[in-house]
């Protein structure tokens, strides 16, 4: 497989780690940077803040997911090499047959299947969890990565402006760069899940209003 090929595989299946990190790290510093924002007349001063706070962030999104698909696999193999439960081989099997029979397939055909699972009880065994669990081709460093790349693109976004721009021009750039940025996201969300595209859309701004509002608030308070 080339390399293009595999980076596109490792992202797709990685696409979780992506709508995560980048809702996460501009809901996240965005509210952070309004925060300071309001206390301050500084933008250098929400510049390092923001800064900080996405580097920060991004770094423990990364070993958070990390951690979570290093478990998760560890979890599978060990499922996998335990021993088998003869009374759960029976049930799950049973379920798949049932499956089977309630899909259309002949009833000869079934009877085929439950005889054959019947000479395999390690196939059988946790059949159903791993197909609800599946591995999804992706290692914990592929999950990791993507996670890390989005959380901290994302997590740029607002703070930027502060960097080149004075205050009050900075706050309206930032405040409009996320909007664009929350609104690509929700579309995004509605294609991937094949939900409703305004409703997401909506969500993940309502949800980034929350943040904004919490740190203007708490920044108001402090001031």
């Amino acid at each position: 497989m080339s390399m293009p090929s595999r980076i596109l595989s490792s992202l797709n299946a990685s696409i979780g780690d992506v709508v995560f990190g980048m809702e996460d790290g501009t809901v996240s510093i965005f509210g952070l940077v309004f925060g300071v924002a309001i206390s301050t007349s500084d933008p250098h001063t929400v510049l390092i803040a923001g800064a900080t706070g996405a580097a920060a962030a991004a770094v423990s999104m990364m070993a958070g997911s990390y951690l979570d698909a290093e478990s998760v696999r560890d979890a599978r193999q060990a499922r996998q090499a335990g021993p088998v439960d003869p009374q759960m081989v029976r049930i799950e099997a049973e379920a798949i047959t049932a499956a089977l029979a309630r899909g259309g397939m002949a009833s000869e055909d079934v009877t085929r299947v439950a005889a054959t699972l019947a000479r395999a009880p390690r196939a059988v065994a946790g059949l159903r969890a791993e197909l609800a669990d599946a591995d999804d081709g992706a290692t914990p460093t592929s999950h990791a990565f993507w996670m890390f790349v989005s959380d901290l693109l994302a997590g740029f976004t607002p703070v930027l402006p502060f960097a080149f721009l004075p205050m009050e021009s900075a706050r309206f750039l930032s405040l409009a760069l996320t909007t664009v940025l929350l609104v690509a996201l929700g579309i995004g969300r509605g294609l991937v899940g094949k939900r409703s595209v305004v409703r997401a859309t909506a969500e993940t701004l309502a949800i980034a209003a929350s943040a904004a509002l919490a740190g203007i608030v708490m920044g108001h308070l402090l001031s």
